[in-house]
């Protein structure tokens, strides 16, 4: 009997609210911590609780409820996507400006050319004024272009050529024939570019470098814009539901503990973040080799021919193939009548008159263009700060972990009084590697890496296309890629083959590990006053 008063005794000891381990702390601090992020004080508890019902923060006295992490939780999730939106606005800024500053380069380099071409083209005289809607069609083309129509530019500069050589042949015939050359006529002539080519190798070696040098460009500015588009649309995918879990118990759930000042540890929320952002650093691979065929592309521009060399000598390249035309006449109006007859009665336009109009035309001299000393220069400056705005984008997506726990862990010196998730001491696991594969054994996230978000793996797709646009540009390629149609579920290094992907998880901890139950129960902790309920029950089945 007196056992029985005894074991009462005890077990009314541990019921009783705020007798063990200094439950009666109060909660004042987290409660002014808790309404200055906008909540409510309705449930917050006055003093410290048992915190067995917690899911998320280790459980033992606390000044939070369940409502209070869930809120946390939520809050700690917001707070972490805008940080990661605020940092691809930052890079969206930056690749914009890289645009805008190129744009600009580009766009007054073209527009010097145009206004080049009348002070060129003007001792063509008739030749010029009279066809000056054909130049500007050209500068038109290439401008329309370079902003991204669906423009053949093969095709077109060699219908200009065609233009240009039946207006030339028209321009030289004598006024005073009495035969007109009729369109059809006129048409085979134009048809003699290619085989003829009465305008020498120009148009050909134009054709190539002025190819070459607007298939680049609009290649890069694309790059430019594909990378910022890919950054917005990255950045605003949203964390998972086990990356909130994470994130709430390394930034709020040591204020629940009453340790608001103690910091993560810097291992720790590597790992948090690196598992938060595993999809987005399976953009590493794709992302480098975008960044670094830019580059190149950028780099190209300054090769010789260099792109302000290539634009402002369209006006002279032309000039200087009516001259050649010109000073050629005879022997390619020969070469015409052989192959599209003769216009009209045998005898009809002597040699003499077309030797008239060559003489009259051969006063013409090759055009001396002498490009601005500080051309060449402002095209270095260019290429120099594209290429190294560009190096230091590389490692983003790799590098966007640290940037975040830069801002919310302990300094490198503190890593024995930090937090650790569990309680302040040093952090003992290992920092896991980059990408969805390599966070099968993370310890503080806990993903499905056979499951990669679809929405990042379509963006990988979307750099590797715009890298193969790139590369066949650097060729001189001009070649237009469909959509990502492919199975997008193979790419990337997040992916296990069959769904063969272990899924253990070590015991790295120095302290007790968490027990994650099943569907998010609290987790069981057996204390003293436990085991005393449990007496009376013993010593009954005894006495039996």
């Amino acid at each position: 009997m007196r056992l029985c008063v005894l074991l009462c005794a005890v077990v009314g000891l541990c019921a009783a609210p705020g007798s063990v381990s200094g439950a009666d702390r109060s909660c004042g601090d987290l409660r002014q911590f808790y309404t200055g992020k906008g909540f409510t004080l309705e449930g917050v508890p006055l003093s410290e609780i048992s915190g067995e019902q917690l899911r998320m923060c280790p459980q033992g006295p606390t000044c939070c409820t369940i409502t209070m992490e869930g809120n946390l939780a939520s809050l700690s999730a917001q707070e972490t996507e805008g940080l990661i939106r605020e940092a691809g606005r930052s890079l969206q800024a930056t690749f914009n400006n890289l645009h805008r500053s190129f744009d600009t380069y580009f766009t007054e380099l073209h527009g010097q050319s145009e206004r080049l071409l009348q002070e060129v083209l003007s001792p063509l005289g008739p030749l010029y004024s009279q066809n000056a809607r054909l130049f500007a069609e050209l500068y038109a083309d290439l401008r329309q272009y370079y902003r991204g129509s669906a423009l053949h530019l093969d095709e077109n500069l060699s219908e200009f050529w065609s233009q240009l050589l039946e207006r030339t042949f028209k321009a030289s015939w004598p006024s005073s024939s009495s035969v007109n050359l009729s369109e059809d006529y006129l048409e085979c002539v134009a048809k003699q570019q290619e085989t003829l080519r009465p305008f020498g190798d120009i148009p050909r070696d134009m054709k190539t470098k002025v190819i070459r040098s607007f298939v680049t460009a609009r290649s890069f500015v694309q790059g430019l814009l594909v990378s910022s588009d890919v950054i917005k649309k990255v950045s605003q995918v949203s964390l998972a539901e086990e990356c909130t879990k994470a994130l709430m118990k390394l930034v709020y759930c040591p204020h629940c503990r009453g340790l608001a000042s103690v910091q993560p540890c810097s291992n720790y929320c590597s790992n948090v973040m690196k598992g938060c952002l595993a999809n987005q650093a399976d953009l590493n691979p794709v992302w480098q080799e975008l960044i670094d065929t830019m580059i190149q592309v950028a780099s190209s521009f300054s090769t010789e021919p260099s792109l302000d060399v290539v634009l402002s000598s369209i006006p002279i390249r032309i000039y200087e193939a009516v001259h050649y035309l010109q000073q050629n006449m005879d022997t390619f109006t020969a070469k015409v009548f052989q192959t599209c007859g003769s216009p009209g009665e045998p005898g009809t336009g002597t040699p003499n008159a077309h030797e008239q109009k060559k003489k009259k035309s051969g006063s013409l001299t090759a055009f001396e263009y002498k490009p601005s000393p500080t051309a060449g220069l402002r095209l270095e400056i260019q290429v120099s700060d594209l290429s190294s705005k560009l190096r230091d984008m590389r490692q983003y997506w790799v590098q966007l972990p640290v940037a975040l726990c830069s801002k919310l862990a302990a300094e490198s010196n503190s890593q024995d009084n930090c937090w650790n998730g569990m309680t302040k001491a040093r952090y003992l696991p290992g920092v896991m590697g980059d990408g969805l594969a390599n966070q099968i054994n993370n310890p503080e996230v806990d993903l499905d890496i056979t499951k990669p978000i679809m929405k990042i793996r379509q963006q990988i797709m979307e750099l590797k296309i715009m890298s193969n646009r790139l590369k066949d540009a650097l060729e001189g390629n001009d070649v237009d890629f469909q959509d990502a149609s492919e199975d997008i579920s193979g790419s990337g290094s997040g992916m296990c083959l069959s769904g063969q992907c272990a899924r253990s998880r070590p015991g790295l901890y120095a302290y007790a590990p968490e027990t994650k139950p099943v569907g998010g129960a609290p987790t069981p902790r057996i204390g003293v006053c436990d085991l005393l309920l449990l007496l009376p029950v013993t010593v009954l089945l005894l006495q039996r």
